[in-house]
């Protein structure tokens, strides 16, 4: 580890660490960290974010620590949110459906049915503001009905859009922030924006973890990937338009990675001349002249000693 390196981890602590530290439970922490009440850095180290010792000392000295960091984390499902702002969940929820009020988290429980969550201090604020009043209470306005009896629901497109704008905040890398854009797009939308494969490749493998943590391809991940995906056609074109602004802001910065291309192969090396061999006679009945010569004399010398006449 560098020098660099070491001086920010002295000076930085992990996420576990900071829930700790804060008194938070690791949900609520990341809510803290999406609404920005608890701020974040890189790991200069490449582990992901942490958190500087100076925003511990920073909440931790706030007045009234923790019940007000508490407070402003807190997030509330319909029946504790109408209850907060005094009335019927019947009516909470026609004002979350035209988007009113606005969810921030949602699970799904074990009879897979959506629990959407609400800021508790945002509801409180909605209730308080006087020209909601006619939205609190008496006959919802006629233009509303209508909404209401045609269908609509603006819970999931306003979660999507409330989540968009936290990852992008804790994205730095023009490419995540493309990736972030993708990640609510069905990936039939995102392949006629980015025609290129490698691209998408890049983008699908820096894409944010879903918020579903149940098994892929269970029926809760189903459920869970139909909330996060764009369904509507002017958020789809929205996205879209976005992707494509992103996705140039990404290619200027720099190209996304491809396989290397392989060398050209070498041409293999011409033979070296070498010199012919010598001619091989097809008479295997050629004499060996060396084995001749050595017979004949061999000959000549046992005659000498038999006092025989030697051949000239």
């Amino acid at each position: 580890m560098t020098g660099s390196s070491t001086i920010t981890q002295s000076v930085t602590i992990s996420l576990s660490r900071a829930a700790r530290e804060l008194e938070l439970r690791r949900g609520e922490f990341d809510l803290a960290v999406h609404l920005g009440c608890v701020r974040t850095a890189p790991d200069e180290g490449g582990g992901g974010r942490r958190v500087a010792r100076a925003e511990i000392d920073r909440l931790r000295s706030e007045a009234g620590f923790p019940e007000t960091l508490h407070e402003r984390v807190k997030a509330v499902a319909t029946t504790e949110g109408a209850a907060l702002m005094g009335m019927t969940t019947t009516r909470f929820t026609r004002l979350a459906r035209l988007g009113l009020v606005v969810p921030v988290k949602f699970y799904l429980n074990r009879y897979r049915a959506v629990v959407w969550l609400y800021l508790a201090e945002e509801l409180r604020q909605f209730a308080a503001d006087e020209k909601h009043a006619p939205l609190m209470k008496g006959r919802t306005p006629e233009v509303l009905r209508a909404q209401l009896e045609e269908g609509v629901d603006l819970r999931p497109r306003n979660w999507r859009g409330r989540h968009l704008g936290f990852q992008l905040r804790q994205s730095e890398d023009p490419w995540a922030r493309a990736a972030v854009v993708a990640s609510l797009l069905d990936p039939v939308q995102v392949a006629e924006v980015v025609k290129d494969p490698y691209e998408r490749a890049y983008l699908n493998r820096l894409r944010p973890d879903r918020v579903s943590g149940a098994v892929p391809d269970s029926p809760s991940t189903r459920i869970a990937e139909r909330i996060m995906t764009a369904d509507d056609p002017d958020e789809i074109g929205w996205l879209r338009a976005d992707l494509r602004q992103t996705l140039s802001e990404a290619r200027d910065d720099r190209p996304a990675p491809r396989p290397a291309v392989p060398s050209a192969p070498s041409k293999p090396a011409a033979p070296r001349d070498r010199p012919p061999a010598p001619a091989r006679t097809n008479n295997i009945d050629a004499p060996d002249t060396a084995r001749s010569r050595r017979l004949l004399g061999w000959l000549r010398r046992r005659n000498a000693d038999a006092g025989l006449p030697t051949a000239p």
